[in-house]
């Protein structure tokens, strides 16, 4: 039983609060404060489902690194637009533009063009086979583990599937490429043939007139069996969270992909915020003086130290940790390095500081003599016996 208790513990979000994931439209959620690193909400999100077109992150974020040269031309051949099936998303490319990697690198991320990503896999590797499985080398090294690509356009077939923690590992990934960052915060882009192609995002609220002002880049995507999913980069107080959410209802003029992806921000910036857990007067320890007419001496921290946490979160886990001098006297100065401080939530180290001395520490004799006594007694004996030696051999001469 204990071992099943410590196993729920080291499952909890490591800043610990009670307060609940609402409902949603979509049955596998993850919600990941990039900025903190850690993942603050989720829901199934290690089971394997269909993924839908957050497969063409990994296809995009694959392309960008065997094409660092973005500026290459590629000539769209009919070998392009084999096997994409009528209903397939597209760019709207053709037989015959002559396009950038970078424009293709767009066309398969804002409109979520299947012509485009099956363009990147055959420039850049000869056959979407050999790219595909360049994708799966690529995201066995991101670490991801339980996932397998098909196709470069996540089309529904079987053995094409991952979760939402891996779309997360990926993603997380590609975001630190700037190229790929860039174009995934991008909502419309004009391609070298004057071509514009707009992120499938505004399609998707044409109709609906949703705020997605908050909505900094995003990937949708949309089959029968992956239903409406979405990747999310949006920025609460400060802090950068990816939100991503599969499986929800495939009702297109609803947009639950959306609806989530905003019902979840709100919930964010509802129930979060920036705690000043550490304020600059916070008293650190306080430390016995020997010697002196102070009896201690108290440390304070010099700093406010403030976290991103739920609204409900435990003060109980806030922990300072001293490590330094345990006592002081007359013989430490103003200026001397005492010690360092470290706070933490959670366990989590979330700054540290040197302490200083900042106060003069005045000797009182007093204390000081009675503390060398064994020296002081002898000494003071020695004199006293001294004084009376030296008064009797005065007396034997008087007489």
């Amino acid at each position: 039983m204990k071992k099943i208790i410590l196993l729920f513990i080291l499952l909890l979000p490591n800043w610990v609060c009670a307060i609940e994931l609402p409902d949603t439209y979509s049955s596998n959620v993850l919600i990941y404060d990039l900025t903190d690193e850690q993942i603050l909400f989720e829901k199934n999100s290690s089971n394997q489902t269909y993924i839908a077109s957050l497969t063409k992150i990994m296809t995009t974020i694959t392309a960008l690194e065997k094409n660092p040269d973005i500026t290459k031309q590629i000539l769209l051949t009919n070998e392009v637009f084999a096997g994409i099936p009528w209903d397939a998303s597209v760019a709207g490319l053709k037989e015959g533009d002559l396009l950038t990697i970078e424009d293709l690198l767009y066309a398969s991320i804002l409109p979520s063009g299947a012509d485009a990503t099956q363009a990147l896999a055959i420039s850049s590797s000869g056959s979407v086979a050999n790219f595909v499985k360049e994708m799966n080398e690529l995201a066995r090294n991101i670490g991801v583990e339980n996932t397998n690509f098909v196709n470069v356009t996540g089309l529904d077939v079987d053995n094409h599937y991952s979760t939402a923690a891996d779309i997360l590992k990926i993603l997380k990934y590609a975001l630190k490429n700037t190229v790929f960052k860039k174009i995934y915060c991008t909502r419309e882009y004009t391609m070298s043939n004057n071509k514009v192609v707009r992120s499938s995002l505004l399609s998707y609220n044409k109709n609906l007139n949703l705020d997605i002002s908050k909505i900094i880049g995003s990937k949708t995507g949309y089959t029968s069996k992956a239903g409406f999913c979405i990747s999310v980069l949006t920025n609460i107080y400060d802090h950068e969270v990816l939100i991503i959410t599969i499986n929800a209802p495939p009702i297109i003029k609803e947009a639950y992909n959306v609806r989530d992806a905003l019902n979840l921000i709100e919930f964010l910036e509802t129930n979060f915020s920036y705690k000043n857990i550490i304020n600059s007067n916070t008293m650190i320890k306080s430390i016995p003086v020997q010697l002196s007419k102070i009896t201690d001496y108290s440390i304070y921290a010099t700093k406010d130290i403030s976290k991103f946490l739920p609204n409900d979160y435990d003060p109980s886990l806030i922990e300072i940790k001293y490590q330094g001098l345990e006592s002081l006297d007359f013989n430490n100065k103003v200026g001397d390095k005492i010690g360092n401080a470290e706070y933490y939530y959670a366990g989590k180290l979330l700054d540290q500081e040197e302490i200083f001395l900042t106060r003069f520490i005045e000797i009182d004799y007093i204390k000081y003599l009675f503390s060398i006594w064994y020296i002081v007694f002898p000494l003071c004996m020695g004199i006293l016996l001294v004084i009376i030696l030296a008064s009797s051999k005065h007396k034997r001469k008087r007489k």
